[in-house]
């Protein structure tokens, strides 16, 4: 580890692996291999955490721009998944809110074509005309 700024970005090359692992697993609902990526991912921040200075100095110094970018481009993939997971709890929710029986007034919420949440009543059909 002579040289912590190869390193860190060996670190950063590895976080981008993984965040690419737990977007293909949260993608196919594999819970199981979700969770097992999130202690390694834990220990990967920390170890980035413990060599890269500080964030003035990572902006300013040249030979950390590499390392810069490739931990840019984490925080989106990280933010990805975010907004994938988000999206799988909400339809969740919304299964679920739909499995109740709230009486006639029920209603669930879903996604349309273009991602928007509408809502639509469940009683209406043929027993309403």
């Amino acid at each position: 580890m002579n040289d912590p700024v190869h390193y860190a970005s060996q670190l950063a090359e590895q976080l981008a692996q993984l965040l690419e692992q737990e977007f293909a697993t949260l993608r196919s609902q594999d819970i199981d291999q979700f969770e097992q990526l999130q202690p390694v991912k834990t220990e990967l921040l920390a170890e980035i955490t413990r060599l890269a200075p500080p964030a003035a100095e990572v902006q300013s110094l040249p030979e950390w721009q590499n390392f810069r970018a490739s931990m840019l481009a984490c925080r989106d993939a990280h933010r990805r998944n975010a907004v994938l997971m988000e999206r799988k709890l909400e339809a969740i929710r919304g299964t679920l809110q739909s499995l109740r029986v709230d009486g006639a007034a029920s209603s669930v919420e879903v996604y349309d074509r273009l991602g928007h949440i509408s809502r639509f009543s469940r009683h209406s059909g043929y027993s309403d005309a």
